[in-house]
């Protein structure tokens, strides 16, 4: 429940780059993540402070520019041949999975104390060419992370009631 509590998406970080047992940490809890049937159908792409053209193409991609004050970067990227299809309706489950692995990367993080912020709107062509992604992978999300700035707080959480969203039968 804490961890639940105090996750949150942090858009201000510090100068501090994580140390790599804490990323390797992080990256371990993600790389236990469920995928359905365990295809496993995501990579991860780690972009840091020293990779200028890796940075330039994630902050050229989102056009918040909070996103830049982050020392890394975690892409999200799946791949559509290796996610599971539900026969039923032909659904791709890449999104899901890539979704649960991105949020093990999330509260992984919190639990180190570092920030991080699910982002999901950018522009996948510019971040695609930017880092010179192959057309098997799907860039998902964008996952900055650090160590919150000074004075950062974690806001209050609007959050709807249980009894908004739990239907009954």
């Amino acid at each position: 429940m804490t961890l639940a509590q105090e996750r949150y998406s942090c858009r201000a970080y510090s100068s501090q780059i994580p140390d790599n047992d804490t990323l390797e940490y992080v990256l371990e809890c993600a790389r236990l993540s469920p995928s359905a049937c365990n295809r496993q159908p995501w990579r991860l792409m780690i972009v840091g402070s020293e990779d200028r053209r890796g940075r330039e193409a994630v902050i050229s991609s989102y056009s918040r520019e909070w996103i830049s004050s982050a020392p890394l970067y975690v892409i999200v990227l799946g791949n559509p041949a290796e996610g599971w299809v539900r026969a039923d309706d032909n659904h791709s489950h890449i999104d899901v999975d890539c979704a649960i692995i991105t949020e093990h990367i999330c509260l992984a993080a919190a639990e180190q104390g570092l920030g991080t912020c699910w982002v999901c709107n950018f522009d996948p062509a510019k971040l695609r060419a930017g880092l010179g992604l192959s057309d098997d992978f799907v860039p998902v999300a964008i996952v900055p992370v650090g160590y919150p700035a000074e004075g950062s707080a974690i806001p209050e959480k609007k959050r709807k009631s249980l009894d908004e969203i739990l239907i009954k039968r």
